[in-house]
């Protein structure tokens, strides 16, 4: 299980996140060619995934938490009140597991900038409400 999982895991779309990709059965390699082009099939049903309100539960985590952390810009804070380890080496193993480019993983602000802004855009790909303008 990767750190980025561990964050879905936190916020409670470890399902979301786990949620199986269907594809289309393959037709067997000796059936006989139709004479006629078949109808196409109907899509597979895909799982929907469920709305997290995101902003509505690390809001109440913010408030509940003694330090005053900002989540919306922070990194580290929004690591911090998911209770994830949030020391540098942690960030740098999940800037890799993202993707982060090198040229930024030499400098930690700018890694940080940029993971911030990819948590937090991958935590609504994955079904959290996250404003846009957050990791715009």
């Amino acid at each position: 299980m990767g750190f980025f999982s561990n964050i879905l895991e936190k916020l409670g779309m470890s399902k979301a996140a786990a949620a199986p990709v269907i594809t289309p059965p393959s037709a067997p390699a000796d059936a006989p060619a139709p004479a006629a082009a078949p109808a196409p099939a109907a899509a597979p049903a895909v799982a929907s995934i469920t709305m997290v309100d995101v902003m509505a539960l690390m809001e109440q985590k913010a408030k509940a938490n003694p330090q005053k952390l900002n989540w919306k810009t922070s990194i580290v804070d929004l690591l911090k009140l998911l209770e994830l380890d949030s020391s540098l080496e942690a960030r740098k193993q999940l800037a890799k597991e993202l993707y982060c480019p090198d040229e930024l993983m030499k400098d930690s602000a700018q890694m940080n900038m940029w993971l911030h802004k990819n948590v937090l855009a991958h935590i609504a790909a994955n079904g959290g409400n996250v404003p846009k303008e957050l990791f715009s």
